[in-house]
């Protein structure tokens, strides 16, 4: 059982739009990927105690499982939201976010001294692109990786944003593959690899982004502030899909490009181990 005080849900509540029964954007089954992420099946009985509503579920859930558990669910859909908060482009009370932060942080047993990192901060950060020869990726794909990132950098000169997102989520998925095809062990045997139905880990072609990129975090592979925005660039890369993109009015700027450019200049520097 978390211990999430009254006070806390409250807060929590209010970032993550709960009322209605809804939570953030999410649909049934966008609801259950999320959490599949997270060892979690929640549409399964265990979480219908308060009713079956996706914010019921989610209350349920906020009682049943650990501190940890919930603190990291909680710090990736604060991430979602920000992402979505961007998208839309309005903002939430800042305020009531880093208080959302501090409470999901506290959860995952993170320091008082750890920082919550801004966009900006993110920004500020010089991340060079190292070596490719330090990347671990098929010498016959670094060429491809390589070309991808030079295109990418003369899409943001000229204000092709969206191709900017697309060519950045491409070479993370590359190197992270590589990473995994490198040292099957480590991403094997995380908590956090992703399971058939009998069990054992799926082939690593079969992985999401995003389970490439949790597990990667998971075994000090990526640091946490590239984890996060490693996310975010995941997030905007599913608007390849056009009636995605139109659903939700997701137009990318500037900022949005060259943040995800700078998430995926963080992977290459801590894949590389050149941070």
């Amino acid at each position: 059982m978390s211990n999430l005080t009254a006070a806390d849900r409250q807060y929590l509540e209010t970032i993550l739009d709960m009322g209605g029964g809804y939570v953030l954007d999410f649909n049934d089954q966008s609801f259950a990927e999320f959490f599949s992420r997270h060892g979690v099946a929640i549409h399964s009985d265990k979480y219908r105690r308060y009713g079956t509503s996706k914010a019921k579920k989610m209350r349920a859930f906020w009682d049943i499982e650990s501190d940890p558990l919930v603190g990291r669910v909680l710090s990736e859909m604060i991430d979602k939201c920000e992402a979505q908060c961007l998208i839309d482009q309005r903002e939430l009370d800042s305020a009531i976010l880093a208080k959302g932060r501090q409470v999901a942080s506290t959860l995952s047993g993170m320091t008082s001294g750890d920082s919550v990192i801004t966009d900006q901060g993110f920004l500020r950060k010089d991340f060079q692109i190292p070596d490719l020869k330090r990347i671990p990726i098929d010498p016959l794909v670094a060429g491809i990786v390589q070309s991808r990132l030079e295109e990418a950098s003369r899409c943001v000169e000229a204000g092709a944003f969206l191709s900017v997102i697309f060519l950045c989520g491409s070479v993370l998925e590359a190197v992270l593959l590589g990473a995994a095809g490198q040292d099957p062990r480590s991403f094997n045997q995380s908590a956090r690899s992703p399971k058939q139905e009998d069990g054992k880990v799926r082939q690593f072609h079969n992985w999401r982004l995003s389970e490439l990129i949790d597990v990667a975090s998971e075994i000090g592979l990526l640091k946490p502030d590239t984890q996060k925005f490693s996310h975010g660039l995941r997030d905007f890369r599913n608007y390849i899909h056009p009636y995605q993109q139109m659903s939700s009015g997701f137009t990318p700027d500037e900022h949005t490009a060259n943040l995800c450019f700078q998430a995926l200049k963080a992977a290459l520097a801590d894949v590389s181990g050149s941070r």
